[in-house]
């Protein structure tokens, strides 16, 4: 067990340098930039270093009265004032050259980071929690901001300083001034990792409990009518209030371990400053140091400790943005599910040919959702699919669009399995109706205009118009300016349908699939829609989803699924005529619309 323990520390170094180095590509971009911001840095420390030498200059000429009060300390005195403002532009020029190169960093990692959720596979999304997810990539992209900051503007200027005192001590002092300061640097700087990395823990502890809090009340907010429904507004505080509870705990333990931290650092500091003012004093009183060497090695103590105070805070940050910066990079890390082969080409369409041939499909293995599925769609032909709930019907369409694999059998279209194609060629194909339709937080006229962007103004009024919305869209107070709300709640399930009606029509794929594309509308509307589907269904193969069998009387073939299977076959006429499941069915809905609202 102990073997084990140990190896932790040293994996997770691994990680920090890992993602250290994954970081370099989206800084090679501004090379040139940053390679300046590190002159400027350079230039900058130079300044600062000369400072106390000049400091030291002008204390021992004012010791020397026949140095020539008047013109020797004003001499300095103006270098002295040309050394602090070429210090403070050469920082300014540092932060202004680097900023391009720090939030084009952001940028491209935020854009990668997206771009990657969308090639993780529909199971993935299914299973994430949006509000921690969320979390952790807001920390994890400002990670990389946090640690170019810490690293180019704190870091590599107190290295640079170090250095430049050394040479001035090594080179001016006695060896005893160097050793003391920079044993006094070494003792601080392992008192500072040893601790550092035991505080690791409450940080990784209170950014899972954060995202899990974070998670729950999202969650609790996008339920917020379940949540009305049941009256459980106190069951939701409870549980982010226990959340929270455990994260002020972790906080707390947290801020106390750093209260040690400080006072422990302070107080090497002061043991070190002490030591080298007594070394200093004994000099200047013995004959072999000026008051001026007094001055300038207090000085420099002095602008050399206050950063080294700063570079513990500095430490701990970039621990804490490496932590962040590790969950991000894990997810670029994660493999996509569904992925194209090596060699995929595009889908070459014929006729829009469909087969599923002997195809087994499960979301987990003690779960078979489909068994030896086979059934063809003819180019042109409309096919519905109907049975009870659970059946199986809308893992065709899901399948179809290639968001899971089959894990037996195949599925062709015109001949090409879905796994030797490329899956945007697959998906620009197939247009869906679905039965949850979801919209964006935008204007309808976005909303419409999704299903191909580049379509003109007409074209999108010409889809609506076949949809039967455009004449709600144009009585609308904004019109096609008209915002959605959050997932279109603003927006009758209807007038959402018919919206997700419109979008498909856009698009205008050579294969359609409805998947309970009217289940949500009124008889009135259903019919009318039923008759542009028909019409828009003419020239393409067209696949529907149904569980209301009026829906799909006119369709050229009907499927029955029950349990995975097709149980029956055939047309309408021909399925009422077996008297099997597809007629009871038939009779139990028809009863259903006759039976009087109490």
């Amino acid at each position: 067990m102990r073997r084990i323990i140990s190896t932790e520390p040293v994996h997770r170094d691994r990680r920090d340098l890992h993602n250290l180095r994954s970081m370099l590509p989206f800084l090679w971009e501004f090379r040139g930039r940053a390679l300046l911001a590190l002159a400027c840095l350079v230039l900058a420390k130079l300044a600062n270093v000369g400072i106390p030498i000049l400091l030291k200059e002008i204390v021992d000429a004012f010791e020397d009265p026949q140095a020539g009060m008047l013109v020797l300390p004003v001499s300095l005195l103006s270098a002295y004032g040309a050394l602090k403002l070429s210090a403070s532009l050469f920082n300014e020029l540092r932060d202004a050259v680097f900023a391009r190169v720090r939030y084009r960093a952001m940028r491209r990692l935020s854009t990668r980071v997206l771009e990657h959720l969308h090639r993780l596979s529909l199971r993935y999304h299914l299973e994430r929690r949006s509000g921690a997810i969320s979390r952790d990539l807001e920390r994890g992209t400002r990670s990389v901001s946090t640690i170019l900051n810490y690293m180019v503007f704190s870091m590599l200027p107190v290295l640079v300083e170090f250095a430049l005192v050394a040479a001035v001590l090594l080179t001016r002092y006695a060896a005893v001034f160097t050793l003391v300061t920079f044993g006094t640097v070494m003792v601080y700087v392992a008192f500072t990792l040893t601790i550092t990395e035991w505080r690791m823990d409450f940080r990784h502890r209170m950014n899972r409990l954060d995202s899990q809090a974070n998670g729950q009340a999202l969650d609790s907010l996008m339920n917020y009518e379940t949540v009305k429904y049941f009256g459980n507004e106190v069951t939701e505080l409870a549980r982010y209030d226990d959340t929270l509870r455990d994260w002020e705990q972790v906080a707390v333990k947290s801020q106390s371990s750093m209260s040690i931290l400080n006072f422990g650092q302070g107080g090497i500091i002061a043991i070190g400053v002490t030591l080298i003012m007594v070394f200093a004093a004994r000099g200047v009183v013995a004959g072999t140091m000026s008051i001026g060497d007094l001055v300038l090695v207090n000085a420099l103590l002095l602008q050399l400790f206050i950063p080294l105070n700063f570079l513990g805070v500095v430490y701990r940050q970039i621990k804490y943005a490496l932590a962040d910066m590790d969950l991000v990079f894990k997810l670029l890390e994660r493999e996509p599910e569904i992925a194209d082969r090596p060699g995929a080409g595009p889908l070459v369409l014929h006729g829009g040919q469909v087969r599923f041939q002997r195809v087994d499909f499960y979301y987990q293995p003690q779960r078979q959702i489909l068994r030896g599925l086979d059934l063809a769609l003819e180019p042109g032909q409309k096919l519905a699919v109907v049975g009870p709930s659970g059946a199986g019907k809308s893992t065709l369409a899901r399948l179809l669009f290639r968001f899971y694999d089959v894990t037996g059998g195949r599925i062709l279209i015109d001949g090409q399995d879905l796994r030797d194609i490329t899956q945007d060629s697959l998906r620009a194909a197939i247009g869906i109706v679905p039965q949850d339709t979801v919209l964006f937080n935008e204007s309808i006229l976005y909303n419409l205009a999704y299903g191909r962007p580049g379509a003109s103004r007409a074209e999108i009024e010409q889809a609506a118009q076949m949809a039967h919305i455009l004449d709600f869209i144009e009585g609308l107070p904004e019109r096609w300016d008209t915002v959605v709300g959050e997932r279109g709640l603003k927006l009758s399930g209807g007038e959402k349908q018919r919206v997700a009606i419109a979008r498909a029509m856009l698009k205008r794929p050579r294969i359609l699939v409805f998947d309970e594309a009217t289940s949500s509308l009124d008889s009135h509307t259903e019919r009318a829609i039923q008759q542009t589907l028909a019409e828009v269904a003419e020239d393409h193969t067209t696949l529907v989803i149904a569980h209301r069998l009026s829906t799909v009387v006119d369709a050229d073939h009907i499927l029955v699924m029950v349990g995975g299977r097709i149980r029956e076959q055939g047309t309408h006429r021909q399925l009422l005529e077996q008297q099997g499941v597809y007629a009871e069915m038939w009779e139990l809905q028809r009863h259903e619309r006759d039976v009087p609202v109490a």
